[in-house]
């Protein structure tokens, strides 16, 4: 028998040999910690749908960023969930609202330890639960486009340095690029979710941010999970809007988007590993099916290497600590 003269196996023998030709490296500085914060509550609470997930107190907030700090995380992402909502979501914007606050405590605690990122939303600060302001039971995209403005505003001057509108409205990147830059926040960047589908895997986020719409869906401003060639088009206009970085959301179920868009723009590149994707390894790894370890590793690898720079993931300290461990 003739074998041939180029053996494929001849670099996978030893864990140093597969790590000398490894092509996609996962880093802590690759990762961003997403993170609720509840106006209101006397001790973090546990989140059912999201084992060792908490909506934070201020106080567990700025210890968990330390935390994260310590291993190597370089951001975070603050989800906000108030006391009191409205109509209108004006709670999004109040200056001494919850995650003004957390921003406030943060810098104070932690100076710049942190990139601070704010997602940016009316769903959690809505009585009607919808990403938008309402005409009738139908978001009014010019009108939300103003509510978003103000609220990239009030992170800015709370001490945010990256602000991520995930509403999914037409022009929204390009208006509040025009209200940071008028009132001369042009150093405060835009993390665009530039392709956020209607996505089942959104489940569990929506019980953490207290934010399921009261009625009706999302599907009328998020993307058709059948469409891909449209997630480029709304990714072309953010970045034509003045993006900063753009996203994609779910991470796992649209590999294949997250590589168009990496290689047709360039941008810094994000991914989001939601809710529902880390609540599936928790819940199969619980029932010994899978080594939750490395089944994680394996997901995280697996969107880097399909062209993510950054993954926004509930397993970031997790993830942080493994890795420098080895």
């Amino acid at each position: 028998m003739t074998f041939p003269l180029r053996r494929m196996r001849r670099l996978r023998r030893t864990a140093i040999l597969r790590q000398m030709v490894r092509e996609t490296a996962l880093d802590a500085q690759d990762l961003i910690a997403p993170l609720f914060v509840k106006e209101g509550l006397s001790r973090p609470a546990a989140l059912e749908a999201m084992p060792e997930q908490y909506q934070h107190t201020l106080s567990s907030l700025v210890e968990e960023c330390g935390r994260l700090s310590e291993l190597g995380i370089p951001a975070v992402v603050l989800f906000g969930v108030p006391a009191r909502k409205d109509e209108s979501g004006s709670g999004a914007w109040d200056p001494d609202g919850i995650v003004q606050e957390a921003f406030r405590r943060l810098r104070a605690e932690l100076g710049d330890r942190l990139v601070l990122i704010g997602d940016l939303c009316l769903c959690e600060y809505t009585t009607h639960g919808h990403c938008g302001v309402l005409r009738g039971e139908t978001v009014d995209n010019d009108a939300t486009l103003d509510a978003y403005a103000k609220i990239a505003l009030s992170y800015a001057e709370a001490g945010a340095d990256v602000v991520a509108p995930s509403g999914m409205m037409d022009g929204q990147v390009g208006a509040i690029r025009r209200a940071l830059d008028g009132e001369g926040y042009r150093d405060v960047a835009v993390l665009a979710y530039a392709a956020k589908y209607a996505s089942a895997f959104f489940a569990p986020f929506r019980q953490a941010a207290e934010s399921a719409p009261r009625f009706g869906d999302r599907q009328g401003y998020q993307l058709d999970p059948a469409n891909a060639d449209e997630a480029v088009r709304e990714a072309r206009l953010d970045v034509d809007e003045g993006a900063d970085l753009i996203m994609v959301k779910p991470a796992l179920p649209y590999l294949d988007v997250l590589a168009r868009i990496k290689a047709e723009f360039g941008l810094p590149t994000a991914a989001y590993q939601v809710s529902g994707e880390y609540a599936m390894l928790k819940a199969a790894s619980a029932r010994g099916w899978l080594d939750e370890g490395r089944a994680m590793m394996e997901v995280l690898t697996a969107i880097r290497r399909a062209g993510a720079d950054l993954i926004l993931t509930y397993y970031a300290g997790t993830a942080a600590d493994r890795l420098r461990r080895g």
